[in-house]
């Protein structure tokens, strides 16, 4: 299966970050949310027969600017909150031109201001990004950041 289709809402969500906010299931492996901060966030979907899941926690703007400041350029980032974010691939996909194997992978990625680096990890339970491996990087991809029309407060894939 080729991900062109899912790149551009894939990639969209992934570098645009913050979208609306909606409240969505609460992930039992991710920790009870009434305890959180940034709640859990679950989005799942199935493309070319592939299903596709994220898992995530959902960090608020709160008045804070985010990128290049609480999110630093340059850095690796978890791409969420709490927990490394993962995506679940139900059978071998490509990504850009690229095979990836069915399987889950932490999904990080290093903003920048012109175009990001997503990277899927094959060590998909980490917190944060303090433990990140480049050694146990399954494959880089690159991406064009985007913004959404209007503010919104809490991260959301779609």
């Amino acid at each position: 299966m080729r991900l062109d289709r899912l790149s551009r809402p894939f990639l969209a969500v992934t570098v645009a970050a913050l979208s609306l906010a909606l409240a969505l299931p609460a992930l039992a492996g991710r920790g009870d949310d009434a305890k959180r901060k940034s709640k859990n966030g679950l989005t799942t979907g199935t493309i070319d027969g592939v299903e596709v899941t994220l898992e995530y926690g959902r960090p608020n703007v709160n008045g804070r600017e985010i990128w290049g400041a609480l999110v630093p350029y340059g850095k690796v980032w978890r791409t969420g909150a709490d927990e490394a974010t993962t995506v679940t691939f139900s059978a071998d996909v490509t990504v850009q031109g690229q095979a990836l194997p069915a399987g889950t992978y932490a999904l990080f990625t290093i903003p920048e201001e012109g175009e990001w680096t997503i990277i899927f990890n094959k060590t998909a339970n980490q917190w944060g990004a303090f433990s990140y491996d480049a050694t146990q990087d399954a494959l880089h991809v690159k991406a064009t950041p985007a913004s959404t029309d209007a503010p919104v407060e809490a991260m959301e894939f779609l």
